[in-house]
């Protein structure tokens, strides 16, 4: 009866290993799953704020541009004006407007 005994043990032992191994299986799918959707949901998450932190680029982009254009055409235009103003002067300190220079005209041989 002993051999008997000490099989339906070693049986028994196999079984339970046998579960514990199919238990442990399926631990480790479930692991593997969470983290999968873990990082699916976290590499959607970092994708998010990449495309947020490249709009925010281009956004202080194109303010920055039109404040740049606007003060260059503020520049050109009070450097027109200052040409104007110094023109305006020069022509007004000589007694009026001032004659223009005959032009050259290549002789012709």
């Amino acid at each position: 009866m002993s051999d008997e005994t000490e099989f339906d043990l070693d049986e028994a032992n196999a079984i339970r290993d046998a579960e514990a191994e199919a238990k442990t299986r399926a631990e480790n799918r479930i692991e593997r799953a969470e983290r999968a959707e873990r990082m699916a949901r976290e590499g959607a998450q970092a994708m998010a704020e990449h495309h947020a932190a490249i709009k925010a680029v281009d956004e202080r982009t194109v303010r920055l541009r039109s404040l740049r254009l606007a003060k260059e055409a503020a520049d050109a235009q009070a450097k027109a004006a200052e040409m104007e103003a110094k023109a305006a002067a020069k022509s007004a300190g000589k007694g009026g407007a001032k004659k223009a220079a005959p032009k050259k005209t290549a002789a012709k041989d």
